[in-house]
């Protein structure tokens, strides 16, 4: 008899056995291990994680009194502050699903959100609240209960309503029979995504796939308990980046930011002993700037991981000179935020800055406990060569892919399509494996970190009564890295300026996102009246190289 047959006859699960992985049994341990030790530092604020632990609690009991259960959405829009990061933990505690809103988004965009996802309950910081108000306006569903979060440090804005966040909690005895989910499959968060459509996607994920990150964040970076993390990178950004968990995780402590200002991040890199901070390459440069002209230098190390675009040169000498070590990592949101990473080799240390910038600006390998990362034919599906020449598309497989985009089965069977998560960005691989971007989806713009649809922004300049037709293309911009740049054909007899144009879209969506440069003239167009968009970059090319 084969005796490997017996292995699966008895041996089922049980509560001894098995245990639903979940992000939120960081906390919990967090708050055993490293009850005294600070956990959330805002100013002259600081929890410890025992504190922190009570009123994620708190917040909890304060949604479940609001009828909050599992499956429910509850949408926050917040910056950096530590009502934010106990909504990654009182959330779902609940069962419910958060839904991290975008700062910059118009009312429009926050309207569409909060409808699509069918939002019970919304978080909210003063600051955004003439948005917020406008986009319950717009809803054409019943809106949700709103929260008010208030910060004294800000000091201006105003309510809708009159729930306060600080005022609920100190109410509020802490929920003291929170379960784990009842299954790790069940979604823990939202995120939305410009993606290459006009409306945004939303990007569903479940329990395991942000355990399985945070602790790869941890493997990646091999970070310790002694991590003093800044909060650069928008927890609104893939959920932080799954960084939330991660430092609950090691029981790190957090440095909340508002907002990103260079020469306060260097005061607090200086003040707390930062090491580690995550952000766009705008961020770093904007460090790297304000850094340079400051008598007193960083005296300690500091780590940053970078993503986007690969990072310029410049910017990897300025952050080496004032003592910031980057790593250059890539992901989405369909995939928890980091899912390949630069692995630094023992060897590249003895290279020279235009061999290790050559090497660390590759979006490099697999993330620790991400399955696997390949670039393929997208027709055949078949591995590209390694020749550092053979252009293909990154595909993803593993547990920290999304489970799909919220009500839209075509676009989650298109991503899925034959076993893989199609990323739409194109790679090469070099022969030591390490994968390189060469292009990405023509329809997103990259700038500063953000997303932009640059058929959203087509579709806000058509709405001007004097243009017939608009294309918009990626044009290449120093800080930002990108910047949207439109093509516009405008019907006869039309006398409308750039500016005008320009000022028209910043009226009608968030200023971000607003061309920085028009170009009046006939749009090329195929026979079935496809916009020609590869002509245009050309174009646009040739006109900043003139």
């Amino acid at each position: 008899m084969n005796g490997l047959c017996d292995f699966n006859q008895v041996l089922e699960k049980t509560p001894a056995n098995y245990v639903a992985l979940s992000p939120l049994s960081f906390i919990k341990r967090a708050a055993s291990v490293y009850s005294d030790k600070a956990a959330l530092v805002y100013g002259d604020t600081v929890y410890t994680w025992s504190q922190t632990y009570r009123r994620c609690r708190q917040l909890a009991s304060v949604l479940k009194g609001y009828g909050i259960s599992r499956g429910d959405t509850v949408s926050v829009m917040l910056p950096n502050v530590p009502a934010m990061y106990e909504a990654h933990f009182g959330v779902p505690m609940t069962g419910a699903v958060l839904n991290s809103i975008n700062t910059r988004l118009d009312a429009e965009a926050v309207a569409f959100i909060l409808g699509h996802s069918r939002t019970r309950l919304l978080l909210v910081d003063t600051e955004y609240a003439d948005v917020v108000d406008k986009a319950l306006s717009m809803l054409d569903c019943a809106a949700p209960i709103v929260i008010n979060v208030s910060d004294p440090s800000y000091g201006e804005g105003s309510s809708i309503g009159d729930l306060e966040y600080e005022g609920l909690l100190a109410a509020q005895l802490e929920l003291a029979d929170w379960q784990l989910p009842i299954d790790e499959w069940d979604a823990i968060a939202l995120g939305y995504t410009s993606g290459t459509t006009g409306n945004p996607k939303g990007v569903v994920t479940h329990h395991r796939g942000a355990y399985l990150n945070s602790v790869s964040n941890v493997l990646s970076w091999g970070l310790a308990s002694n991590v003093i993390y800044l909060w650069t990178l928008p927890m609104f950004h893939c959920n932080g980046w799954c960084f939330p968990w991660t430092m609950a995780a090691i029981g790190g402590t957090n440095i909340c930011l508002r907002k990103v200002d260079p020469v306060l991040i260097l005061q607090l890199i200086k003040q707390h002993g930062v090491t580690h901070y995550c952000g766009a390459p705008i961020v770093h440069s904007m460090i790297a700037e304000a850094a340079s002209v400051q008598s007193s230098p960083i005296e300690h190390k500091v780590s940053g991981l970078i993503a986007g675009a690969a990072p310029p040169a410049a910017v990897l000498e300025k952050m080496e000179r004032i003592g910031v070590e980057l790593t250059h990592v890539y992901g989405l949101t369909e995939t928890y935020g980091p899912a390949t990473v630069c692995v630094k080799q023992d060897d590249w240390a003895g290279r020279t800055l235009e061999e290790r910038v050559q090497l660390n600006g590759r979006q490099g390998v697999t993330y620790p406990l991400q399955e696997e990362v390949v670039v393929l034919d997208p027709k055949t599906l078949e591995p590209v060569p390694a020749d550092g020449k053979t252009v293909g598309e990154i595909m993803f497989r593993g547990n920290i892919v999304m489970k799909g985009y919220l009500r839209n089965e075509s676009a989650t069977e298109e991503a899925f399509d034959g076993g893989w998560f199609h990323t739409g960005d194109l790679a090469v691989v070099h022969p030591d494996g390490y994968i390189k971007i060469s292009d990405r989806s023509k329809d997103v713009i990259i700038s500063g970190g953000e997303n932009i649809s640059s058929l959203e922004v087509e579709d806000v300049i058509q709405r001007h009564p004097d243009v017939e037709l608009a294309a918009v293309v990626p044009l290449a911009d120093e800080k930002w890295g990108e910047v949207p740049a439109a093509f516009v054909q405008l019907r006869n007899g039309s006398e409308l300026t750039e500016l005008a144009l320009i000022e028209f879209c910043r009226e009608n969506m968030s200023r971000f996102k607003a061309p920085k440069k028009i170009i009046f003239e006939r749009i090329p167009t195929t026979s079935t009246g496809k916009v020609q968009k590869f002509v245009l970059r050309q174009q646009l090319a040739s006109a900043v190289a003139g």
